[in-house]
C-alpha cells in the first residue's frame, strides 16, 4: 500500500532524548536583513561569523531547527509574523530593526522526519536505527505554506558522524507505515550539533561529543 505523505516537511520537533519534558521552546537569534535566501519553517540552520544565522550547507554545525521570524515591514511600520523566512528580496525589512528567528535549539531535541526513498519492510528500516543519515536536501520549501520539502537521504544512512542526522528510532504513524514506498518517517537528532560541543568553531563541523 502507498503512504499519505508524498513529500517532506522538513525536521518537526516531537520530544526529547531521554523523556526530558518538551514544550517545543525556541531561543531567538538574528538573521541578517539582507540575506536573501529563503529559510523555510523546519529547515536546519546553522551560525554564522556575523552573529547571525544562515541556512545550513550540510558541512558545518548546526544550531538548530527554524520555527518562525519576526521583523518591522518598512512599507507598514508594522511587526510581521512569519513562519519562515522568505528571503531578503521577497519581503520589505525595516533595517532600523532586527530581524528576529525562533530556533528549535536545543541539541537534545528530536525531529521526525520524511524519508526520500524505500525499504523492503519494517525490520529493513529497523537495521537504519542508531545510524548517521544526510538530509537529501536543506533548503527547499513552500511560499505558500512556508513550511520546508526537505527529506532524509535514507540511502546515506552509514555509521560517518559528519552526515547530517542521527536516527534514533523509526516514527510510528499508521498513516503512513508502508516501509516499502516513499513516505514512511524516522526519529532522528542534529549530528555535531554547535551547542553540543562548547569549543566547535562557528563554521567548523562539531564530530565530538556525539
Amino acid at each position: 500500500m502507498a503512504n499519505n505523505l508524498t513529500a517532506g516537511y522538513g525536521l518537526r520537533p516531537i520530544g526529547k532524548v531521554g523523556g526530558n519534558p518538551n514544550n517545543n521552546a525556541t531561543t531567538q537569534y538574528e538573521i541578517a536583513s539582507n540575506y536573501a535566501t529563503a529559510i523555510y519553517n523546519g529547515g536546519i540552520v546553522c551560525p554564522a561569523a556575523t552573529g547571525t544565522i544562515i541556512i545550513s550547507d550540510q558541512a558545518i554545525s548546526p544550531l538548530g531547527v527554524l520555527a518562525g521570524v519576526e521583523f518591522v515591514d518598512s512599507v507598514t511600520g508594522k511587526t510581521t509574523f512569519k513562519n519562515y523566512w522568505p528571503g531578503a528580496n521577497a519581503v520589505s525589512v525595516d533595517t532600523d530593526f532586527p530581524v528576529k528567528a525562533f530556533v528549535y535549539d536545543d541539541p537534545f531535541q528530536l525531529y521526525a522526519v520524511v524519508a526520500d526513498g524505500t525499504n523492503t519492510d519494517r525490520a529493513t528500516a529497523l537495521a537504519d536505527v542508531f545510524v548517521n543519515c544526510d538530509m537529501a536536501s536543506v533548503n527547499n520549501g513552500s511560499t505558500a505554506t512556508g513550511r520546508s520539502s526537505d527529506m532524509l537521504d535514507i540511502s546515506s544512512a552509514a555509521t560517518t558522524n559528519t552526515l547530517d542526522v542521527r536516527i534514533v528510532g523509526l516514527y510510528e504513524d499508521a498513516a503512513n507505515s508502508d516501509y516499502s514506498a516513499l513516505g514512511h518517517q524516522y526519529i532522528v537528532r542534529l549530528n555535531g550539533h554547535y551547542n553540543l560541543n562548547t569549543s566547535a568553531a562557528v563554521g567548523t563541523f562539531a564530530t565530538t561529543g556525539i
